[in-house]
């Protein structure tokens, strides 16, 4: 892969440059904390940068009910400092900064972020991935409090409840589905005339008695009063707006890999996760990946936390390997 080495100016930066680090992960997520818990008791004095909150989405989630050792659940902040105090116990450093350019091209490898320049003989990229938003009044007002991006994550709080799932892809099928194990009903308001999905999914949803469809429609409002009560619907060919009482919102309009920074040096499929193998190996040596950066499939704490102490545990090995 050919890079553009112009792009590198790390040097003109007013920046202090900070490392060598044997280990600089990326992302303060479950990822990038159990990525740093297993490269700590490695000794290995990772570096986190946890960019702008710790925590990733958990952090943001009100409880995490499918987190092996929790039996009766645990809030997503609590399980954030939790990871956090774990892995700072075996020497763990985390660093408030965000990277915004990476230069893989040479070791050390070099990346850059608001407050410094850091050099590192690893990288473990654990970046995460962002849900796309509405970008509707409320949302952001309610999420944790009845809007969600997780179904799996989130569904056993609405049982006997009616629900909205948005989208009309697979996610948004699988997901739908899913939550009519727990909701009362579950109704898939989608923006086009038809579904996206697969036909199998489509056939199941349509054959699901919990699930209907509404079609050309939009939500242009969630409302409510400490908790999600009602929605304004848009039909997009009438015009006509009414409101709908529910109880919750779940989006599933696809996630955003946070992965711009390395384009043109790590190679991604075309909606830009990571292409890794199962070590967690990127197409540069010494750059791992993992977690929901190179996950498109799972987006599960319990899988991205996997992921992380797998891409250390490869990092360490990687390092025994090749440092002199």
């Amino acid at each position: 892969m050919t890079l553009n080495l112009n792009s590198f100016n790390f040097d003109d930066e007013d920046l202090e440059t900070k490392g060598p680090y044997k280990v600089l992960i990326l992302g303060g997520g479950p990822t990038g904390l159990s990525a740093a818990l297993y490269a700590a008791r490695a000794e290995l004095q990772p570096l986190v940068l946890t960019g702008l909150q710790i925590g990733g989405q958990v952090a943001i989630t009100h409880a995490v009910e499918n987190y092996p050792g929790f039996p009766d659940g645990v809030g997503g902040p609590e399980l954030v400092e939790l990871f956090q105090k774990q892995a700072e116990r075996f020497g763990a450093v985390l660093e408030f900064d965000t990277a915004i350019e990476a230069d893989f091209s040479q070791q050390p490898f070099r990346v850059k972020g608001y407050n410094a320049i850091y050099e590192a003989e690893t990288v473990i990229i654990a970046t995460g991935a962002t849900p796309r938003k509405l970008e509707v009044p409320g949302e952001v007002e309610f999420t944790g409090r009845g809007v969600s991006y997780c179904g799996t994550c989130d569904g056993w709080f609405f049982k006997g409840k009616d629900v909205i799932v948005v989208g009309g892809g697979d996610s948004a099928l699988e997901e739908g589905d899913f939550l009519t194990r727990y909701a009362n009903s579950v109704t898939v308001v989608h923006r086009r005339d038809e579904l996206r999905a697969g036909v199998l999914l489509k056939k199941r949803a349509e054959e699901n008695p919990k699930m209907n469809f509404v079609f050309d429609t939009v939500i242009e409002d969630i409302r409510g009063n400490g908790e999600v009560q009602n929605v304004e619907l848009k039909n997009l060919k009438s015009g006509e707006i009414k409101a709908k009482e529910i109880d919750g919102v779940f989006i599933f309009i696809g996630h955003t890999p946070n992965t711009e920074i390395f384009q043109g040096q790590l190679e991604m499929d075309e909606a830009g996760y990571i292409r890794t193998n199962m070590l967690m190996e990127t197409n540069i040596p010494g750059v791992f990946a993992a977690g929901e950066a190179a996950d498109p499939h799972f987006r599960q704490v319990v899988t991205s936390a996997g992921m992380g102490a797998a891409a250390a545990i490869q990092a360490n090995r990687w390092l025994q390997e090749h440092s002199g």
